[in-house]
């Protein structure tokens, strides 16, 4: 790798702690500099004179700030900053391809021309480049990967169409000009470890393939890549067959599970296109219009569909949460269009179809939710916010999102308290089917709380269906528990007794008899839990003194 060293001086820059850099020297500091979060006290000579840019921001300073300036849009940030800031005082700084770029669009940046000082820190750069960097295939690649996160200034000062030229020249070059040693993502050849077997006493000379630099740009980020494959195609020094052989090669690198053989119809690629498009890092433009696009389609989507790996967890919950969101605005948009034109089609339904997508969708989403709950690094911020965003959504249960929930409490044991009554409070147990309350009232992960809203809503399904149900408890009630009773869960020995209790109502019978015991079994079994779990609310209500005559009463009013 090419490098330049600038500066003769030592490098007194010091830090105190993240946010602070200072120059160690014995001489006061009179300008803070701020770039982004990050604090440099420095002088303002050497600054002054050779920047014009922080010439004039110095001269705009009024008396309120004093001497701190405020950069927050400086290219390459901090670092490139510090960079820039040694070679005002003369410091020793090397310059290598891994930071050249940045380093040149902040001298950009703070206007380090040759007009403000002879060989500024503009006109050293571009030297370096043009002799050196650019003149190294490897070096064009790696500052070439720099330049994404440096846009628009690379694109404006011209470095990305250099870079181009540069490695498109390379690859068009007679491959007989060509030493082998260029490319640096391959195996070493046997001559290069001194395994080559000689013919005639002479070794054989190294024969350079016509396509040696394809593997090389495969590491190259899809727009890049593109660029790069169209201006080797235009300078027409390289057959169509190596073209295809680069084309291949990439999206063999780039796209797992390709070389399959999997070929997908065109009405069911959207999915798996956004997977490519993740995975190629495409730029933001063109990666939020194809989630603009499935979003629209979500209802059609399966959970294997959202199962999108990311680097930090096992899967990619932000992406499934835009495509939601996208979902979401998408639906509003057709609902609003469909309610206008009703102004003129009284008959049309609006809601049908609107809702039956909605259904489908808060399905998809509970499955997801009982799938990625199962990471043990997964946020519960983002479980959250993925099942409100659909919460509105009409569905014939919420047994899917009890599913989740319980998942997710189960791979998560160290939840505290409130972090559990969070993320139950998503589920509404008056939507749980009779399954599920049973499965509900006998979970140890479930705070007590919850438990008792399972039960009273059962029990009110039970009076509506005119099913005998036991009376609540009188307000005789030891009066023991603590607020902290309702966030905890119930104990093992108090599940065990509740199994017991269904197990002696249960047996004796066969047939249709026993499937009606079992029923008046289960109603019993919850009545006894509902009695144990209302005496400690009914006790707790009379601690705090929220009982009132019409809690006792017995009466209800319209």
């Amino acid at each position: 790798m090419k490098f330049m060293k600038l500066g003769s001086k030592p490098d007194s820059f010091q830090a105190d702690g993240d946010n602070i850099r200072y120059v160690a020297t014995e001489l006061a500091t009179d300008v803070v500099v701020n770039v982004g979060d990050v604090k440099f006290y420095l002088h303002k000579f050497p600054l002054l004179s050779k920047s014009e840019h922080l010439q004039k921001l110095v001269a705009s300073t009024n008396d309120e700030n004093g001497d701190e300036i405020l950069i927050q849009e400086i290219p390459g940030g901090p670092a490139a900053f510090e960079i820039c800031a040694k070679f005002c005082y003369g410091m020793a700084v090397t310059l290598n391809a891994y930071n050249v770029v940045a380093a040149r669009c902040a001298a950009e940046y703070l206007e380090m021309y040759e007009s403000v000082e002879k060989g500024n820190l503009v006109y050293k750069i571009d030297i370096f480049l043009n002799s050196s960097i650019f003149r190294s295939w490897k070096d064009s690649i790696i500052i070439l990967h720099t330049t994404k996160s440096l846009l628009p200034w690379a694109e404006e000062l011209k470095l990305v169409s250099h870079c181009l030229d540069s490695i498109a020249s390379k690859a068009c070059m007679d491959t007989n000009m060509v030493e082998w040693s260029y490319t640096y993502s391959r195996k070493k050849l046997p001559s290069e470890n001194g395994k080559d077997p000689l013919w005639n006493g002479v070794r054989k000379p190294q024969v350079v393939p016509r396509d040696w630099w394809v593997e090389d740009l495969c590491e190259l980020q899809i727009d890049l890549y593109k660029r790069a494959i169209t201006t080797i195609i235009k300078k027409g020094r390289v057959s169509s067959d190596v073209i295809g052989e680069a084309l291949i090669a990439y999206t063999l690198r780039r796209l797992p599970g390709f070389s399959k053989g999997i070929v997908l119809g065109s009405d069911v690629t959207k999915h798996r296109l956004l997977r490519a498009a993740i995975l190629l890092e495409c730029e933001e433009t063109g990666r939020n219009e194809l989630m603009r696009r499935i979003g629209q389609q979500l209802d059609e989507a399966t959970v294997a569909d959202l199962l999108i790996q990311s680097p930090t967890t096992k899967y990619n919950v932000d992406i499934v949460q835009g495509l939601v969101e996208k979902f979401v605005a998408y639906e509003q948009n057709a609902r609003s269009a469909l309610l206008v034109d009703s102004d003129f089609q009284e008959n049309r339904s609006p809601k049908s179809a609107p809702d039956a997508s909605k259904a489908v969708v808060a399905k998809l989403v509970e499955g997801y939710l009982a799938e990625i709950a199962r990471d043990p690094n997964l946020p519960l911020s983002k479980f959250v916010h993925l099942a409100e965003t659909v919460s509105g959504f009409g569905r014939p249960s919420h047994d899917g999102l009890y599913r989740a929930i319980d998942m997710y409490l189960k791979e998560h044991p160290g939840m505290s308290k409130s972090e559990r009554k969070r993320i139950c409070r998503l589920m509404d147990c008056r939507r749980l089917s009779a399954d599920a309350c049973v499965h509900a009232v006998q979970n140890e992960r479930l705070p007590l709380r919850v438990v008792v809203q399972v039960l009273f809503s059962e029990q009110a399904r039970q009076a509506a269906s005119g099913v005998d149900t036991p009376e609540l408890p009188g307000s005789s009630r030891s009066t023991t528990n603590t607020e902290e009773d309702w966030d905890a869960v119930p104990t093992a020995e108090d599940i065990k007794a509740l199994k017991g209790e269904l197990a002696t109502l249960r047996g004796g019978r066969s047939g249709s008899d026993r499937n009606l015991n079992e029923k008046v079994a289960a109603s019993k079994m919850k009545g006894v839990v509902m009695s144990k779990i209302f005496s400690k609310l009914w006790s707790s209500k009379e601690r705090n003194g929220e009982i009132s005559s019409s809690d006792t009463s017995g009466s209800a009013t319209a």
